[in-house]
Parts: structure tokens; sequence; C-alpha cells
């Protein structure tokens, strides 16, 4: 049995949770130190490598260690069934990238974005029915990582389809004006939801609404931008969906999965600022997806200045 060190917040503290947190604080110097490596070609592999064990180290403790609110682990059936997902998806991905060419990696970014964002955003509407009526923190974060995981997804299944040659570049005047009211439909229907005194369960319509309509922003949102633009968006996308990782991580209560998800989304967003200020264009302009249509109009007001 778990040896009690302590009571935080009225809940006792074991040596199990102590050697959990110290974990999730290995794996975070982990992250930094591959985020670091990734900086230089040299070090890339390294660095990479660095990184994927500190996630190693948060999910095998994770499993073995993590305790519910009334101090029960998770089940061994339910672990080996976690750990059978675990093999499939690596053995899939294993295979994927020993495939890949070097010159199809943006494409299999732009598949590895969905991916985190579709996870997210399936916790997000799985975990919606438990939040309790009033509580706006939780709530919150739950349709943040329900909407951010659905544009990430939908935004990077098109991003894979342009970069691929699947899907072919849709540029209309109008589509500016369309993805501005998807935008505002998407934050004010996100903001009734979670003001709202209803409890979750009589609002399950507007959560599967929220998840439809941010689904078709992503959508839209990519669809106008041209090849030589991708690399932004895909960018761009990488950091929402590392800022999904880290809303799914606060609804669960997940430091690993929190720090994960606030570098993958600073470091996203610092890269899309870098390059938005390069190519003389505003993050609106991602935001809206207007690219096409304001690409000249920029291109202009650089050669002025």
């Amino acid at each position: 049995m778990d040896k009690i060190l302590g009571t935080i917040n009225g809940m006792d503290f074991t040596m199990g949770d102590s050697l959990l947190e110290l974990s999730y604080l290995i794996a975070a110097l982990l992250f930094v130190y591959g985020l670091k490596l990734l900086s230089h070609p040299a070090t890339a592999r390294r660095g990479n490598l660095w990184a994927a064990s500190g996630m190693g180290l948060a999910m095998v403790t994770t499993l073995l260690l993590h305790k519910n609110a009334q101090g029960v682990g998770i089940s061994l059936i339910n672990i080996w069934i976690i750990l059978a997902f675990i093999g499939v998806g690596s053995v899939i991905g294993w295979i994927i990238a020993r495939r890949v060419k070097m010159t199809a990696m943006p494409q299999l970014v732009s598949l590895f974005n969905a991916s985190g964002g579709a996870a997210s955003m399936l916790v997000a509407l799985l975990e919606y029915p438990n939040a309790i009526a009033g509580d706006i923190s939780s709530i919150l974060v739950t349709v943040l990582g329900l909407i951010i995981g659905s544009i990430a997804f939908s935004g990077s299944m098109i991003a894979y389809g342009k970069l691929d040659g699947k899907v072919g570049d849709i540029m209309k005047p109008f589509m500016t004006y369309v993805n501005l009211f998807l935008l505002l439909v998407t934050l004010g229907l996100g903001a009734y939801i979670v003001v709202s005194p209803n409890p979750p369960a009589d609002l399950i319509w507007a959560i599967y609404a929220l998840m439809g309509i941010s689904l078709v922003y992503g959508v839209m949102f990519v669809f106008p931008i041209g090849g030589a633009d991708m690399p932004v968006v895909i960018s761009l996308l990488n950091a929402l969906t590392g800022v999904a990782a880290a809303m799914a991580g606060f609804i669960y209560g997940n430091q690993a999965m929190i720090l994960g998800g606030i570098l993958v989304g600073s470091a996203g967003m610092i890269l899309t600022m870098l390059m938005c200020k390069a190519m003389n264009r505003s993050l609106l302009n991602v935001i809206i997806g207007s690219f096409g249509g304001s690409a000249a109009g920029a291109a202009g007001d650089g050669d002025k200045t």
C-alpha cells in the first residue's frame, strides 16, 4: 500500500503520487532538451529521441501510478487495452515513418497534426457530459479543447490533401467573409455553452453543433491557401494541436500533457509569427483564410515600405 506523505487540499499525497509528479518533471525536462536539439539539423535526430523518451516515461508512469479522485488506479484490463492500442499505433506509425520520403515529410506532419487534433477533440467531446453545471473553468477548457482540436483535425486533413495533390485550391472572394462568419458563430456558440446555467446533458446538441461548425471552419480556412503559403498554415495547425493537447491535459489534470502541449503550441506559434513577418502577412489573414485575396496586396505593401 502507498505510504501517505501528507495531505494537500484535503487529499492524501502518497509515495506513488510523488513518483508520478517526479516523472512528469523529468519528462518536461526531456521535452525541453529535445526541443533544443531539434533546432539544429545535426542534433535533430537525438532531440527527437530524447523528447520521445520523455513521452514514453510519462505514459508508463501514468499507467502504473495514476489514481482518480477516489484513489483508485487504472484497472489491469484497461492497462492491457491501452497497451494494445499503443502497440497498434506504434506499428502503424513506424511503418509510415519508414516508408515516407523526405519530400513527403510535410504531408506526414499534417497527418500527425490531424491525429493530435482528433484525439483532443474526442477527449473534449467525451468529457463534456461529465462536467458540472456552473463550473465555468472546466467547461471553458473543454469547449476550447473541442474547438481547437476540431479545427486542427479538419484543417490538417485538408492541408495533407493539398500537399499531396489530392485537394485543389478553392479561392473565392466571398470565402473570407464566410470564414469570418463561421469564426464568429463558433466563438458565440462556445461562449453560450460556457456561460449557460443549464446542465451539460441539456446542451449535448450545442456541443455537437459546435464540433460540426469548428470542423467546417477548419476545412474552409485552409481551402483558399495556395501551396507557397502552406508552411505557415502547417505551423499554425501544429500550434493549435499543441494547445488542444494542453486543454486535454487540463481536463484530466495531467501535467505531462499540459507541459507538452504548451511547448508544442508556443514553438509552433512563434514559428508562425516569424513566417508571417517574413512574408509580410498578418496572423489574422491566416486565421480567416484570406491568403488568396490578400497576397498581392500584402506584397504591394511590402514594396512600398
